[in-house]
């Protein structure tokens, strides 16, 4: 069991921001910018590109979503877009407020990002989300 499946479980607390019968949102702890949100599919599979097109298709479409909460919550330009997927075992989609492309440098992080701020992130995403 992975990481993320643990915390869609609930065994790992998490700042949630999402979630539907098929997908889960959360807030990175290490974000690279404030609002930086994880969207995984609740199947456990490695790699992306092994789910087939009608999941990849609904993953995208349940992101894009989260991406519109993000961008009403966090004031932003865009809302940028990475897969990694080295980092665990779990397909995810990294979903990263903007605003300039500097802002998707994974290198950087957000030092010490606070409980309380990341709570009312999470909670401020979470209540602009329309499922």
């Amino acid at each position: 069991m992975t990481i993320f499946s643990k915390i869609i479980a609930g065994e790992i607390p998490c700042y949630k921001v999402a979630e539907d019968d098929k997908f889960f949102a959360f807030l990175d702890i290490n974000p690279v910018n404030w609002g930086h949100t994880l969207v995984v599919p609740k199947q456990e599979t490695d790699y992306i590109f092994d789910l087939d097109d009608k999941q990849i298709g609904e993953m995208m479409v349940f992101a894009k979503k989260v991406a519109e909460a993000i961008k009403k919550a966090i004031p932003c330009r865009k809302v940028g877009m990475a897969v990694l997927g080295l980092e665990v075992p779990h397909a995810h989609i990294h979903l990263i407020p903007l605003q300039k492309e500097g802002d998707m440098d994974f290198k950087h992080k957000v030092e010490n990002p606070s409980p309380e701020k990341m709570k009312e992130i999470s909670e401020a995403i979470s209540s602009q989300f329309k499922g």
